[in-house]
């Protein structure tokens, strides 16, 4: 029983000092060392667990159930706000909306009309409709409102717009070009999307032998990199996997 006790204590002193550190309200500290075992319990639930990544796997889960049950629910709710108030907010809300959902011709329709006034050059706006013009496959569009996005706001979202360049210019079957951009979005771009895309392009074009090393280079990155990393890219992982395996 002693050193049960003794493990206790040590456990209620590990509790009341990261309170302590993390500026926690000082209450923590009764409740915790007034509570051998309830205290901590309620600490942790309380204050610790909700910042954990066991935590957030919860709610993404929750929210996901929640939209089985509701998918458009949000599509409706930014429907209804723009015919209350046809502000630019509302409709940028719903053409964000109608992305998630692919319908990229009434996104399209929503950013253009948003694009008037002192939002005529807004590189928010300008990023949005290259996105649903890529979606709706119109490439010579989504590649024109990219580069010139690139040429006026050079250092917004550069990544970001790059990729969208990129991914017309492939969909467009301009190869050659595509393959210089994904070049260097293979060693910028965060994530492992650019070396997917630079490796799937390069397998594409009949390049199978500098496919493969960039896909092996992309899990040979992900093994030294943390595992919330490798959550997060798995996608683009899974798919670098199945093809060191074929």
């Amino acid at each position: 029983m002693p050193i049960l006790g003794g493990i206790v204590l040590l456990i209620q002193l590990c509790f009341a000092y990261h309170a302590y550190k993390t500026g926690r309200a000082q209450w923590w500290l009764f409740v915790i060392m007034g509570f051998p075992v309830m205290g901590c319990v309620l600490y942790y639930f309380i204050e610790v667990f909700p910042t954990t990544r066991e935590s957030r796997k919860a709610e993404k889960a929750v929210r996901a159930i929640v939209k089985s049950f509701d998918p458009d629910k949000s599509l409706r709710e930014h429907v209804a706000n723009l015919e209350d108030c046809g502000s630019v907010d509302n409709r940028l809300s719903l053409a964000r909306s109608c992305i998630e959902r692919r319908m990229y011709t009434e996104a399209i329709s929503l950013y253009r009309s948003c694009l008037n006034g002192v939002h005529e050059s807004d590189p928010n706006i300008r990023l949005g409709l290259a996105s649903a013009l890529l979606g709706a496959e119109k490439f010579r569009d989504a590649y024109d409102v990219a580069q010139a996005l690139r040429q006026s706001h050079a250092a917004f979202h550069a990544p970001e717009v790059q990729l969208i360049a990129a991914r017309a210019l492939e969909g467009g079957g301009q190869f050659d070009q595509a393959l210089e951009e994904y070049r260097v979005l293979a060693d910028t771009y965060a994530g492992e999307e650019g070396r997917w895309r630079y490796g799937a392009l390069l397998l594409r074009m009949g390049r199978t032998t500098d496919a493969g090393e960039v896909f092996r280079r992309m899990l040979r990155h992900a093994e030294r990199m943390p595992e919330h990393y490798r959550e997060a890219q798995h996608e683009w992982l899974s798919l670098a996997r199945g093809q060191t395996q074929s």
